[in-house]
């Protein structure tokens, strides 16, 4: 299986030494790579406040892991025995009502709930073989139907109707914990940072009075096809077919599964979106690219009035790109793409 980098890679984050560098630190969490840069504090205080964040990643990790013991698996397991109530503590409840909204206003193509259908194309594994799963096993997981809305919440539990509910939230996880480490830099007086978790990257403030920079990588090459400035509390996320895959027969299967039909999405490369400063924005950067990834350039408009979308940078299985006029006013072009249709 070939591995590119993600399709988000954040620019020029190596510090130099220099009094003026932002004071930067990397991890792997999440199974991916996580870059943190912080400027304008005296470096001691940087690495305090970086070493927090990492480590607070770094307990999300295991107890937001979709196959490994954890928080989350055990509430998988107790929604495959019955409805009995299982113990949920705020914090994942919260994320859990997120997600449902989220699902939601995506028709359900965002849907939390199909980790068995994302575990039967092989995908919940660290290493995974080109792998189809029986008609018979696909059919059964799709008349089972499973949604978020299956799911009844009280004071400190959560249970499940159905028992084929086996939540996922890969689709959601690191840009939401990307709003819970910026609000944490915020609150110790930080002002200025970038944080970078695996292409969900979100900015606040500027390094030096200049905009933090994002490289996005072109798809299906090692290399950034074009630039964007980060305004101060914007957030960016992506969706696309190219880090987590297997290829089998020449066709090309992405852990990005359409829960209309239980098949891998493939009529897109990838999908971004920059969301405006809110409280939320990571999130939303994160759960708003998988309608738009797995619906397509035609529905993408319906999609951008759901979850109030301006800026949107499509592109298809042939390398088409799709562009909203924000994104366009904003992007710089590296690489100049063959084709590019405006979204109206």
């Amino acid at each position: 299986m070939k591995r590119l980098l993600p399709l988000l890679t954040a620019l020029a984050l190596a510090a130099c030494g220099k009094p003026e560098a932002p004071y930067t630190q990397e991890s792997y969490v999440f199974g991916t790579r996580v870059q943190l840069a912080i400027w304008g504090i005296p470096q001691a205080k940087a690495r305090q406040a970086a070493a927090a964040v990492l480590s607070d990643l770094d307990r999300l990790h295991g107890k937001l892991h979709a196959w490994k013991p954890g928080q989350l698996t055990a509430l998988n397991r107790g929604f495959a025995n019955g409805p009995a109530p299982q113990p949920a503590d705020a914090e994942l409840r919260g994320l859990l009502l997120q997600a449902q909204d989220y699902a939601r206003r995506s028709d359900q193509l965002f849907n939390p709930a199909i980790g068995k259908l994302v575990a039967a194309w092989g995908f919940h594994a660290d290493q995974f073989a080109p792998h189809r799963p029986e008609p018979a096993t696909l059919a059964a997981l799709l008349a089972a139907r499973p949604t978020l809305d299956d799911l009844a919440f009280d004071t400190d539990s959560v249970s499940s109707r159905n028992p084929a509910v086996q939540i996922d939230l890969g689709g959601l996880a690191k840009g939401w914990a990307l709003d819970r480490e910026i609000d944490y830099l915020r609150r110790q007086g930080i002002s200025n940072a970038l944080l970078n978790i695996g292409g969900n990257v979100r900015a606040i403030g500027s390094k030096g009075g200049s905009p933090w920079s994002v490289g996005l990588q072109h798809p299906r090459r090692p290399q950034p096809m074009a630039a964007l400035e980060l305004r101060d509390g914007e957030a960016i996320g992506t969706s696309g077919d190219y880090q987590r895959y297997f290829e089998l027969d020449g066709r090309r299967y992405s852990h990005l599964i359409d829960p209309r039909n239980g098949q891998p999405a493939a009529g897109m490369q990838a999908a971004t979106v920059v969301i405006g400063n809110r409280s939320d924005a990571g999130a939303l950067s994160d759960a708003a690219t998988k309608p738009l990834f797995i619906g397509g350039s035609g529905s993408a408009m319906r999609y951008a009035r759901k979850f109030d979308l301006n800026w949107i940078l499509l592109i298809d299985a042939h390398g088409k790109v799709y562009l909203s006029r924000a994104a366009q006013q904003r992007l710089h072009w590296l690489d100049r793409p063959p084709a590019v249709q405006l979204l109206d």
